[in-house]
């Protein structure tokens, strides 16, 4: 089978797509036969070096994917040729086939394509995780979503809405800005315009209870002076260091907290996907794909990934 193979940490086109063996699977995992794979900005740390934790090289990218039972080891109820979503992989989904744990492996709605089923795992594993199981999120409350209109901003806007917050989204472009009011923003706010933090106050009627932050290192000292009291951030993400003033935590007594998927314990993981299961079964959710790509036009993918425009979710197709 064809995968993007990766051999040392560098720039994009350390990305190469090579021929290597069929996946099997053993007792508990799932041959999935990836017809979709979706692509995260944390993949593009990892490739680079810069993350925390690290895989062994060689290795192919990538957790997200829609496609087909292909086969399954002992203990596994899911049958070949159901359709499936992973939320996780042992050998990465930038791949024709891959092998995964039963548990990274769910039933794909049949109202969803392969390219939404690809669009699921990390962006709403982790904006449910970010919005109800740090932020603790309630009805009622103020949330603003920095850069609303990627693959993670959609989702916690749908969820946000759904559970009833008044939601105020930020995007860089006219089309992602219409895009997060299409799918469910109260107001949305350039955030390339100066003052985009105090329009959004005003929009919202006061200061914020929860703040979703996708790029810390721009936006975490601007935030907290946004935060109602008792105001929480939850970075989702971050490229570099940022300066804050602790005073403004201290006056609010509010609160900054980080998130990372793979912390969630098991219930938490059996908990988002009940969640989200229902959104997606109720149409409350539905996953946004932006762009689609060649498998082998992974490095482009890794370069557009990062872009302040993007908007929905970049898959690419095998």
């Amino acid at each position: 089978m064809r995968a993007i193979r990766i051999a040392a940490f560098g720039e994009p086109e350390v990305m190469r797509i090579e021929e290597v063996p069929d996946p099997r699977p053993g007792p508990g995992q799932v041959v999935v036969r990836v017809r979709a794979a979706g692509v995260n900005p944390v993949e593009t740390y990892v490739r680079s070096g810069s993350y925390a934790s690290l895989p062994e090289l060689p290795y192919t990218p990538g957790s997200d994917s829609g496609g087909e039972v292909e086969a399954v080891g002992a203990g596994v109820s899911l049958k070949a040729g159901e359709r499936v979503f992973t939320s996780g992989s042992i050998t990465g989904t930038y791949a024709e086939k891959a092998l995964c744990e039963a548990w990274q492996v769910h039933p794909l709605p049949a109202s969803l394509g392969f390219e939404q089923g690809a669009a699921l795992g990390v962006p709403y594993a982790t904006a449910w995780r970010a919005l109800f199981q740090r932020a603790r999120a309630m009805a009622g409350e103020r949330v603003l979503i920095h850069g609303a209109s990627g693959g993670v901003g959609i989702a916690t806007t749908q969820m946000a809405r759904a559970a009833g917050m008044l939601v105020v989204g930020t995007a860089g472009s006219e089309e992602g800005r219409g895009l997060v009011a299409a799918r469910g923003a109260h107001h949305v706010v350039d955030h390339s315009h100066p003052g985009h933090l105090e329009q959004a106050m005003k929009e919202a009627g006061g200061p914020f209870d929860v703040i979703v932050e996708m790029l810390a290192n721009v936006n975490l000292g601007k935030d907290l002076p946004a935060l109602a009291r008792g105001g929480r951030v939850v970075v989702v993400g971050s490229r570099g260091t940022v300066e804050i003033n602790p005073r403004d935590l201290m006056s609010r007594e509010a609160a900054v907290m980080g998130m990372v998927l793979p912390n969630a314990c098991p219930a938490e993981r059996e908990s988002l996907w009940a969640g989200i299961g229902a959104g997606l079964e109720s149409g409350t959710l539905r996953p946004e794909v932006g762009r689609t790509l060649p498998l082998a036009e992974a490095p482009r993918a890794h370069l557009e990934i990062l872009s302040s425009k993007a908007v929905g979710k970049l898959v690419l197709l095998t």
